[in-house]
C-alpha cells in the first residue's frame, strides 16, 4: 500500500448540530451478552448530526440485557465508559427518554414503519451473520434507506463518522462495500486497520491495513481501498443494490469469513461487481473480541474462537476455491499441533472438532 496523503486523525468529540435531512442510513448493531457495550456505543452514535435509523439485535444473550435496554432509553441507566480517554463520546447522556420499539424476531418483515431506535429480541443465538442479517431485513423494508451499516456493539464512533460514512458511499458509483478508519479503543492513538485486510487464499490468513500503525500516519484512500480484499466486520457498510444482487450474509459460518465470503461473491459479479470504496474521513474505536474470545494473539485465543476460526476458514475454502481445501485441512492440523505445545488441549481439541465438521 502507498503511503502518500491526507492524515487520519479523530474529531473532537461532542453532539453535532441536527441535520435538516431525513434518515438515509440504517444501522445494525447485534448484541450478546454486552449490554454495556452496546449502550456506550448507542450513546456515541446518537450525537451524529446525521438521522438514522437504527437496530439492536439482542441475539439470544439469556442475561438482563433487554431489562437493561429499557431502563436506558427511560433514562435510569447511563453508560459507562470504561476508557477516560473515551468517555467524551459517550457521556454526558443524550436526552432522555429515547423512544425504543421491541419486536420479537417473528415480527421482523411485518407491516409498520420503520421506527428511530428498534430493538429486535431473538430467543437464539444467531451468530455474527444471522444477528445482522436479522437486522437487515427490518431496515430493508424502509425504502428510504439505501445505505446500511453493520456496527461491532464493542464500537464507539467519532460523532461525524455517520455523516463521513454516507458522504463517501453516495460519491462512490456503484459502490457496494464501504469501511471505516478502525482505531483500538484501549490505545486510541493506534489503528486496528484502515477500512479492512487483504487475504492470502493459500496461507488463509488476512493482513489489516494500517495494522499497529500510528493514527497520524499518511496514507492514499484510494490506494487503501484498492488493497482491501474484504472490509473489516466491526464497521462495515453496504448499499441496497449490492444487498439485492450479492445477498444478505452467509448465515452458515456463524462466526468469522462472513466478509471476506461477501466480498468474494461480489467479484464473481464480473464486471457487473460493485466497488469497494474507503470513508476515511469516518473513525470508529473498537474494543474488539469481547464476548468470543477472539484475541489477535493466538495465545490468548479462546477455544470457541479457534474452533469457528477453523470451521469456517475450511467451510470457506471449500465453497470458493475448493482446490486449496486440502492444503488448508493440513495447516489445521499445524494448529493442532502448535496448540499442543503450547499446552492448550482445549483449543487443539476445537480445532480438530471442526477438521472432521464436528459441533463444538
Amino acid at each position: 500500500m502507498n503511503i502518500a496523503s491526507p492524515a487520519t486523525a479523530a474529531r473532537t468529540p461532542g453532539a453535532l448540530a441536527p441535520s435538516p435531512l431525513p434518515p438515509l442510513l440504517g444501522v445494525v448493531i447485534v448484541n450478546y451478552r454486552g449490554a454495556a457495550d452496546t449502550i456506550e456505543c448507542l450513546e456515541s452514535l446518537l450525537r451524529s448530526a446525521l438521522p438514522m435509523k437504527i437496530v439492536v439485535v439482542e441475539n439470544g444473550s439469556g442475561d438482563d440485557s433487554v431489562d437493561r435496554f429499557r431502563a436506558w432509553a427511560g433514562g435510569t441507566l447511563d453508560a459507562a465508559p470504561e476508557s477516560t480517554d473515551m468517555a467524551a463520546f459517550s457521556t454526558p447522556p443524550v436526552a432522555k427518554p429515547v423512544p425504543l420499539i421491541e419486536l420479537s424476531e417473528t415480527a421482523v418483515g411485518s407491516g409498520g414503519v420503520v421506527a428511530p431506535l428498534t430493538l429486535i429480541v431473538s430467543e437464539t443465538n444467531r451468530g455474527f451473520a444471522g444477528g445482522n442479517n436479522l437486522g437487515l431485513r427490518h431496515l430493508l423494508r424502509d425504502g428510504q434507506l439505501k445505505h446500511f451499516w453493520l456496527l461491532n456493539n464493542d464500537t464507539v464512533v467519532a460523532p461525524d463518522a455517520a455523516i463521513s460514512l454516507l458522504s463517501r458511499m453516495m460519491a462512490t458509483p456503484r459502490v457496494g462495500m464501504c469501511g471505516t478508519v478502525v482505531r483500538h479503543y484501549w490505545t486510541p492513538d493506534r489503528i486496528q486497520a484502515l477500512n479492512g485486510s487483504s487475504y492470502n487464499i493459500f496461507t488463509g490468513n488476512g493482513r489489516s491495513l494500517g495494522g499497529g500503525q500510528s493514527a497520524t500516519i499518511k496514507y492514499s484512500p484510494q490506494d487503501v481501498a484498492d488493497a482491501t480484499d474484504f472490509v473489516l466486520g466491526a464497521s462495515i457498510a453496504v448499499s441496497r443494490g449490492f444487498l439485492s444482487e450479492v445477498g444478505l450474509m452467509e448465515e452458515d459460518y456463524f462466526l468469522y469469513f462472513e466478509e471476506i465470503d461477501w466480498a468474494v461473491r461480489n467479484r464473481k459479479l464480473g464486471s457487473h461487481a460493485y466497488e469497494t470504496a474507503f470513508a476515511h474521513g469516518a473513525t470508529v474505536f473498537h474494543k474488539a473480541g469481547r464476548s468470543i474470545g477472539s484475541g489477535s494473539a493466538q495465545a490468548k485465543r479462546s477455544a470457541f474462537a479457534d474452533y469457528w476460526l477453523a470451521r469456517s476458514r475450511l467451510r470457506f475454502t471449500w465453497r470458493h476455491y475448493r482446490w486449496l481445501w486440502p492444503l488448508h485441512w493440513l495447516i489445521c492440523w499445524g494448529q493442532i499441533l502448535r496448540r499442543l505445545l503450547r499446552r492448550q488441549g482445549s483449543n487443539a481439541r476445537a480445532i480438530l472438532r471442526a477438521t472432521f465438521g464436528r459441533p463444538f
